[in-house]
């Protein structure tokens, strides 16, 4: 189909983590600090981490099948009509090329276009945003996957990523027709807070080098206060846009799926907007901050557990490193 504009309708999800269960204990007793301190300060009680076999572009593909095969169970959507695939991850299995292209070849997406997408916490947002875009123009469906391995890029010696930051996937198929799809979404992005979670070296501005500290490789925080201030801004500024581009209010909303950065945020955003804690999706505690990965694998959890209902609203909202944000407005 060509040049043609239809609707959307959320066919599959999908999730995945690595095995490893990683408990706060084990992190409080490396870092010296009290037994309860992580989940004082953050909602989290363990997370994933990925073992030595592990690749990113494995765990995407999890994510990817899982969702793929809900698809053709509940629509009978077949691999070899996805169009397009999108990952979003800050973490792929090399800085060149793309991973997305492998993860579409072990799916066995064949007649796929495949990119990554790199905008840190909101990417899988942005990359939701882009696919939806392409399956209303062409009639074709499309796979987004968000994910990380953000555990090979924390500083051990860093108390504020080395409590937060974890390992998981989730993926979404978006295919034509319905009445269903996105309703509202606003994207935003604020370079004022461009420093404020980042990887010093390893890019263009600053290469690989001899000498370079192993340190500067990996993730840093910069200011925490002003990061945790700017995504709850950020997060609710977007939320409110995207609802009033869709004509709802947030009494309209049954689920909320934020991005999972920590409990406290997730509360604040919840609480600027007016949704009650009953509607929000969390799935920090057990799963904790996989950047990209947390809001297509807390929708698919969620689903697993409750399924999503024809009709049913779903607001999401992230913000993070760049600073980048986002949010959509889906209707299942």
């Amino acid at each position: 189909m060509s040049g043609a504009r239809t609707g959307t309708r959320l066919a599959g999800l999908g999730h995945a983590a690595p095995a490893r269960v990683v408990p706060n204990a084990e992190i409080e007793a490396e870092l010296g600090l009290e037994a309860g301190w992580i989940f004082r300060r953050t909602g989290i009680s363990e997370r994933r981490w990925a073992g030595p076999g592990d690749t990113l572009s494995g765990l995407a593909a999890d994510a990817g099948a899982m969702a793929l095969d809900m698809a053709r169970e509940t629509c009978g959507l077949e691999r070899g009509e996805i169009g397009l695939t999108v990952l979003a991850t800050s973490t792929p299995d090399h800085l060149l090329p793309p991973s997305a292209p492998r993860v579409a070849h072990r799916l066995g997406l064949a007649a796929s276009g495949a990119v990554d997408m790199a905008g840190a916490c909101s990417g899988f947002l942005y990359a939701l945003v882009t696919a939806d875009a392409f399956v209303r123009t062409w009639g074709r469906p499309a796979l987004v996957i968000g994910a990380n391995l953000l555990s090979r890029r924390i500083n051990p010696a860093e108390r504020g990523s080395s409590v937060i930051f974890a390992d998981g996937a989730g993926a979404v198929v978006l295919a034509p027709g319905g009445t269903g799809g996105m309703a509202g979404m606003s994207l935003a992005a604020d370079g004022l807070g461009y420093d404020l979670v980042h990887i010093p070296a390893g890019g263009s501005s600053r290469p690989f080098a001899p000498d370079m500290p192993i340190e500067d490789t990996r993730m840093t925080l910069t200011d925490g206060r002003a990061l945790f201030l700017g995504a709850v801004r950020l997060m609710t500024e977007t939320a409110q846009a995207a609802l009033a581009q869709a004509g709802l209010s947030p009494a309209q909303v049954d689920r909320f799926v934020p991005h999972q950065a920590n409990a406290r945020l997730m509360d604040a955003v919840a609480r600027n907007l007016g949704i009650s804690d009953a509607r929000v999706v969390n799935s920090i505690e057990q799963f904790g901050n996989s950047s990209a990965g947390t809001i297509p694998l807390s929708l698919s959890l969620s689903h697993q557990e409750t399924p999503l209902r024809d009709g049913e609203v779903v607001l999401m909202s992230a913000a993070g490193g760049g600073l980048t944000a986002g949010a959509c407005v889906l209707r299942v």
